[in-house]
């Protein structure tokens, strides 16, 4: 854990809104909110999860089975499902992931004790018997509320296969597939909207050219026949354009509804560090990593914007978070880690990012929801915790189909040696009920920042507010003491002449509500 220093202020800072950057002169961070010009939807779907089959996200986690000590409905644990339903989540993506291109679905439903077993080669080599499959992970949605994403196989599986899939939970006529669902207990069809065809084709889900890609997702699009579905294509790894620009070139808009971008935040690929106990150098090159989001979305959104200027396409960040080495003693293949005030600054900066490029980004995914990268909620026998980026999660579920409100920010810099981020991100919406939130986030290491927030074309009498934050910024919940990270109600916001003058804590982020 590396100490507090005072880092020298520079000159250089950047101002983000919707993309939008620029150099300015600052020792203090000056924000000005907007809220006469009020822009599109943020979509809820932004604020989705991810559960793969991958190390305790499903079996030891998610799941446990109706034998089970530990209370459950049809064994997935009633402890997961009160704390998500918290977060109002508004879509998971399952069975993967690389394990979606390794996935045959009709190895999971029917009766469990006739359901063969599979080895997971793709994490950990363990053998998992198949008890949690379609029928179990669309009831544990309709138990969550929220809508089912399902990630169908074009790496290992076949056109029929998947097409065979879109059937069996969604055709309400008599069919070969539906009569099979009806068979096996379920009478109605889920009508699940959210399609991903494919997964990481360039890499694990079949090491694809874009331009070989493209015919497959012609003819898997083809075959997925129903009504309202959005069809996800297999997109780019963090800055891959050309992968982009071949999509977006080659698959006419009629056939799909989105394209995934993938990209992970760490000091690097090749030493991604410890959880816990990381140098500040470490914390400073992941949220430079972290923050490249709003460079790559700017990018691939250049890209889309000249094929589709109407924005039709949604870019769909389905796989994003922190990514460290696995806890000692741990299975390497499980990626299993700790959650700290890192990961919230993370997930703080990076849902500001996709709020402000929300015309664009209307669906994703933090990678994953339990026991896995940079879980919300980690669980050990029959104890629950919820992390750091849980609590950012709950307080940023204000913004949940909002209005957004463009903000312009001039921050102070977060300086260490010769490089330089800004400090300080936000974004800004407006309810249904006419409330106004502003989520701030300070990742300066040391240094409280003071910011000025200019409130032009609004008139408005409060504020109130809750802050995250900690002595700490490797601070994160355990077993033995969950709650020692977790919201509290901030006084450090003051509404006066139409300004709000905000005092953030290093490494820290506050959620305002305007009235």
């Amino acid at each position: 854990m590396f100490k507090r220093s005072i880092l020298q202020i520079t000159a250089l800072s950047l101002f983000i809104s919707g993309g939008i950057t620029c150099a300015v002169n600052a020792q203090q961070t000056t924000v000005t909110l907007h809220a006469d010009h009020p822009l599109n939807t943020i979509s809820k779907h932004i604020y989705g999860h991810f559960a793969e089959h991958l190390g305790r996200c499903i079996y030891d986690g998610f799941y446990v089975g109706d034998s089970s000590s530990i209370p459950n409905t049809a064994g997935v644990r009633n402890d997961i499902i009160a704390a998500l339903k918290n977060l109002n989540i508004p879509n998971l993506r399952w069975p993967g992931g690389c394990f979606a291109d390794r996935y045959h679905w009709k190895d999971g439903v029917g009766p469990k004790s006739e359901r063969p077993s599979i080895v997971n080669t793709m994490w950990g080599g363990v053998t998992e018997d198949n008890s949690f499959g379609t029928h179990d992970f669309l009831n544990m949605c309709k138990l969550l509320g929220t809508e089912p994403y399902l990630a169908g196989n074009t790496g290992s599986g076949t056109v029929q296969e998947l097409a065979d899939w879109v059937q069996y939970v969604n055709f309400e006529g008599k069919s070969p597939m539906s009569d099979l669902r009806v068979k096996n207990g379920q009478a109605k069809p889920w009508n699940v909207k959210f399609w991903g065809v494919g997964n990481e084709a360039w890499g694990c889900g079949g090491n694809m050219t874009p331009e070989y890609y493209v015919g497959e997702f012609r003819r898997y699009a083809t075959f997925m026949e129903g009504k309202d579905l959005f069809k996800i294509a297999s997109g780019a790894n963090v800055d891959d354009y050309h992968w982009t620009e071949t999509l977006m070139k080659g698959i006419p808009l009629r056939m799909m509804d989105g394209i995934a971008l993938h990209h992970y935040s760490f000091p690097s690929w090749e030493k991604k560090g410890p959880s816990t106990g990381f140098s500040e150098q470490q914390y400073f090159e992941t949220m430079k990593t972290a923050l490249r989001m709003d460079e790559l979305i700017t990018k691939h959104t250049a890209i889309m914007d000249r094929y589709d200027p109407k924005k039709k396409i949604a870019l769909v960040v389905d796989e994003w978070g922190g990514w460290w080495n696995v806890e000692p003693g741990t299975n390497p293949g499980f990626l299993y880690q700790q959650n700290t005030m890192r990961d919230a600054m993370i997930a703080g900066a990076t849902l500001n990012i996709f709020n402000n490029h929300s015309d664009r980004v209307r669906v994703a995914n933090l990678a994953q929801c339990v026991n896995v990268l940079q879980a919300v909620i980690l669980t050990s026998k029959e104890k629950m915790l919820l992390s750091p980026t849980y609590h950012v999660m709950e307080m940023y579920k204000v913004h949940q189909d909002a209005t957004l409100l463009p903000v312009e920010v001039r921050s102070d810099d977060y300086v260490f040696g010769q490089d330089k981020l800004p400090s300080v991100s936000v974004s800004a919406s407006k309810d249904a009920k006419g409330l106004t939130h502003v989520s701030v986030v300070n990742i300066n290491s040391s240094k409280t920042e003071e910011i000025e927030i200019v409130l032009t074309g609004g008139q408005y009498k409060s504020v109130k507010g809750r802050i995250l934050t900690s002595a700490k910024v490797d601070d994160h919940n355990t077993f033995e003491k969950p709650d020692l990270i977790k919201p509290a109600v901030f006084k450090g916001a003051a509404l006066k002449d139409g300004k709000l003058k905000v005092k953030l804590p290093p490494f820290s982020l506050a959620v305002l509500e305007l009235n």
